[in-house]
């Protein structure tokens, strides 16, 4: 069996072989006319994480762009630190930028983790994008926030001086956003502020694990709204026991990331063994 330092270098290769092909904004569709923007997750950048996705997608017809958002100048291999609206305002412009260059007259965005957050969130709070988006895909976001497997949520147990410690923490490594995607944290509670997440005329699809060691608990990741499909990776592939990292690199997750977009989440594929990445 592979080790996972070898599969890794595998996916690395395959990335940097294609990488030429990031952001083609004369690449034309006739089967899927909507460019794709995909959004990757806290502390990866736009040629890493979803990457491998962005690819298979392209050899399926479809046309991909990424871009790394919330780096900080000198720190380019480290995207989604700045805090989750600075990011959502780079998100936003990027996706006017992909309309205009290509032409299109919808696109569709892809994110996971923090990148699957802010597909929620960027249409939600940037209001000018909300017409030039058709479908969203979020692979396992942080829609209510999350305990990091319960670690967050022992540090609150401990007392409020524990809890402020680890935002202080967290702030001082340079990732802002980190403490604002826990449980509580500003920017989730921003997002669940009561009104509606969904915008009108975007249709939503929320992909999770229940395997999920990040993100927890894993049904926090769902929105419950009408027309929204809340799908478990499991319920489509019984035995992918794939974790949160390896959601990115999983050809199952990769079938219902196409579903969705085709908007034929009843299609059959045939499943494999989900890398248990969490």
């Amino acid at each position: 069996m592979p080790s996972l330092r070898s599969i890794i270098a595998v996916l690395t290769a395959c990335s940097t072989a294609t990488a030429t092909l990031i952001n083609d904004f004369s690449c034309k569709s006739s089967s899927h006319p909507n460019p794709v923007i995909l959004l990757h997750g806290l502390g990866a950048t736009g040629y890493e994480d979803i990457n491998v996705l962005q690819y298979w997608l392209q050899g399926k017809d479809y046309c991909t762009f990424a871009r790394t958002y919330g780096a900080y100048d000198g720190f380019p291999l480290l995207g989604g630190l700045k805090p989750i609206a600075e990011s959502a305002s780079e998100i936003a412009k990027y996706i006017q930028e992909v309309a205009e260059k290509t032409g299109a007259e919808k696109v569709d965005v892809v994110g996971h983790s923090e990148g699957a957050l802010q597909t929620l969130y960027v249409p939600k709070f940037h209001s000018e994008v909300v017409p030039l988006i058709d479908k969203l895909v979020a692979i396992a976001p942080p829609t209510r926030g999350t305990d990091f497997a319960g670690l967050y949520k022992l540090a609150i147990d401990l007392g409020n001086n524990t809890k402020s410690a680890v935002n202080k923490a967290l702030d001082t490594v340079g990732c802002q956003a980190c403490s604002e995607l826990v449980t509580g944290g500003e920017a989730i509670k921003k997002l669940n502020d009561g009104e509606p997440i969904v915008q009108e005329g975007n249709s939503l699809t929320v992909i999770a694990s229940k395997h999920d060691e990040l993100v927890t608990p894993v049904e926090t990741s769902f929105v419950h709204e009408e027309g929204v499909r809340n799908v478990w990776v499991q319920d489509k592939c019984r035995f992918d026991i794939v974790g949160h990292i390896g959601e990115a690199y999983d050809p199952n997750v990769w079938n219902l990331v196409k579903n969705a977009l085709d908007d034929t989440p009843d299609r059959d594929f045939i499943c494999v063994i989900g890398a248990p990445l969490k």
